[in-house]
């Protein structure tokens, strides 16, 4: 019988089968930790820095009454440089892995600190109608007040419709800060009422995301 044993075994490695048998055993393999992302990072530094920028874009905007050409494109450059670490932040944070809570907050808050101190100066300027200024300001309080709002069950972060409405935005401001001649003034309220529709749409759009998050968070036992 044992004889008959060692044959039958030795047929089964011949022919696999008892090879079959162990690969059908299922290996238990553990997922390797990934390391988390540093809060010190280049994109969130960029973000800092955009922070630190707003003073400096005002206190150029008002040197010598706001209205001569020097400061005005001093000032014009110095918002230039800060929108642009807007988009390049955001690119390095998705291309090296970078992307943190802290990223997701701080960023559309160094943008809106921006984008507002521009509007408000240009209205204490005379240069643009406070109506504008208080639409896209009280949308992006609005806003910001429900990132906190919902924050403690999800980050909200900024949307494709709302990475084009600071670019828009960003764009209208860069209009009306450069000394631009009078006849093109046209053109630049025509990008800024163009600013001003994508920021009511993708403020409720932004509304409707923050219901939907407070929605799952808390749902309705039948």
């Amino acid at each position: 019988m044992s004889a008959q044993r060692e044959e039958l075994d030795d047929d089964a490695w011949n022919d696999g089968s008892a090879v079959r048998d162990e690969a059908s055993v299922p290996v238990v393999t553990h997922p390797t930790a990934v390391p988390p992302v540093p809060l010190l990072n280049i994109a969130n530094v960029l973000t800092v820095v955009r922070i630190f920028l707003v003073p400096v874009f005002l206190w150029a905007l008002f040197v010598e009454g706001g209205h001569t050409t020097l400061w005005r494109v001093v000032a014009t450059l110095v918002f230039v440089i800060a929108a642009v670490t807007d988009r390049v932040d955001g690119q390095l944070a998705r291309k090296y892995g970078l992307v943190t809570d802290f990223g997701k907050l701080a960023d559309p808050i160094a943008d809106k600190a921006l984008i507002g101190a521009a509007l408000i100066g240009l209205s204490a300027l005379g240069d643009l109608s406070w109506w504008v200024t208080a639409v896209i300001a009280i949308r992006e309080l609005g806003i910001t007040g429900l990132r906190f709002a919902v924050l403690r069950h999800r980050v909200i972060p900024a949307s494709r419709g709302g990475k084009l409405k600071t670019l828009v935005q960003s764009l209208a401001i860069v209009l009306y800060l450069a000394p631009l001649p009078a006849g093109i003034h046209w053109f630049s309220a025509t990008i800024m009422g163009i600013a001003v529709a994508l920021t009511v749409i993708t403020g409720l759009d932004y509304v409707f995301q923050a219901f939907r998050v407070r929605k799952h968070a808390h749902p309705q036992h039948s």
